[in-house]
């Protein structure tokens, strides 16, 4: 096992439990700056984390603009003293008054969110003017994923205007994530996102020659940032959300996205042997995401040969060769395939640092609301 994940006491840590490295946090996000060419390029999504410590690392690092998805991530990122936050998210129904509320008390914090259709920037102008306030409104563009968004073109041309005209908002700009682009092979991911922005930067020149300002250009996901730094686009900020903690399913998957470490580990112990060739841990689907397949939910460290052949709720049954090695209370590390799920399953994080415990930090932002 990776000398940097060694806990000398491990005592006071239930399992199954999250653990932060603190250290390893802080070179990743130093790594991002690296790729993304500076601080100022950066918008980092929190979703990955969901906690105030966390934010606070990426702030001492330069990072002044961030992204979220909920209004309540806004809120932890705004409490933390954050001047610039993105909701990507089509805001709607009662979120609309939220985000009024959320506004009014943080009005040292620049909000903005996302619109696609008519009905949402109507709903989101109502709210905003009747309450006297004006939002920053990005377009959200798809390039190919067909999960929100609209694609480049005359309708978003149109709905662009009408963000530009509408009481209470400003055009803020465009919001391309591409996060269907997951090729494994480097070349072919670069020309897919060479071909996808094309028409993207066609309806950004259209924009700009019709007066209307487009001051931020939000693209890309971990796997596409280091692509998406190298273009020379005004207001370029790339918005990688993993890299922070890192995961086995990118590091496994995406050898280009170079110098990140897993920084998010799960402790979990042996509970049974109920045959020679099985073990049981107490890592069911309730600490470790269970979006990838069975048997790839998580890379367990230093068990050799072993085959996941159960999963429920609370447990996590292999079989192994070796299982005679292990008995009721030994310890396994794993590094989670998905961390960004994993990470909202549990209420608290053990930080990590020089083989110790040295603390908790709470992941606030797993709740959908906080005080607003």
């Amino acid at each position: 096992m990776n000398s940097h994940y060694v806990i000398r006491d491990t005592s006071q840590i239930f399992s199954p439990g999250l653990l932060f490295y603190k250290d390893l946090i802080r070179a990743n996000i130093a790594r991002a700056v690296e790729l993304a060419g500076g601080a100022e390029k950066l918008r980092p999504h929190v979703k990955t984390h969901k906690t105030r410590e966390i934010v606070r690392l990426e702030m001492e690092a330069g990072i002044r603009k961030h992204k979220c998805a909920t209004v309540a991530e806004a809120e932890m990122v705004a409490s933390c003293g954050a001047a610039d936050v993105l909701i990507a998210y089509p805001i709607v129904g009662p979120n609309c008054g939220r985000l009024t509320r959320l506004m009014r008390a943080y009005p040292h914090c620049r909000f903005a969110v996302l619109a696609d259709h008519p009905a949402g920037i109507m709903a989101l102008a109502k709210a905003m003017s009747t309450d006297g306030q004006q939002v920053d409104v990005l377009l959200d563009i798809d390039v190919g994923q067909h999960r929100t968004g609209v694609a480049p073109g005359a309708e978003a041309i149109e709905l662009y205007e009408m963000i530009h005209r509408s009481p209470g908002l400003r055009s803020g700009g465009l919001h391309v994530y591409d996060g269907h682009n997951k090729q494994e092979n480097f070349v072919e991911r670069q020309t897919a996102i060479r071909t996808q922005l094309e028409p993207v930067f066609n309806l950004r020149t259209a924009l700009v020659q019709k007066g209307l300002p487009v001051p931020r250009f939000v693209v890309g996901g971990t796997p596409t940032f280091p692509i998406h730094a190298r273009h020379d686009v005004p207001g370029l900020e790339c918005s990688p959300g993993t890299m922070v903690l890192h995961d086995h399913s990118y590091g496994s998957r995406f050898p280009d996205v170079a110098g990140f470490t897993p920084a998010a580990l799960l402790l979990t112990r042996v509970i049974s042997r109920p045959t020679p060739v099985r073990i049981t841990l107490d890592l069911g689907y309730k600490a470790v995401s269970a979006d990838p397949p069975l048997g790839n939910r998580c890379l367990l460290l230093d068990v050799p040969d072993y085959q996941v052949v159960l999963q429920n709720e609370e447990h996590l049954v292999i079989e192994s060769p070796v299982a005679e090695r292990y008995r009721p209370g030994d310890e396994i590390f794993a590094i989670p395939t998905h961390v960004c799920p994993t990470v909202a399953l549990h209420r608290q994080a053990y930080v990590i640092e020089n083989g110790q415990v040295t603390g908790m930090w709470d992941i606030v932002a797993r709740d959908r609301v906080l005080n607003v």
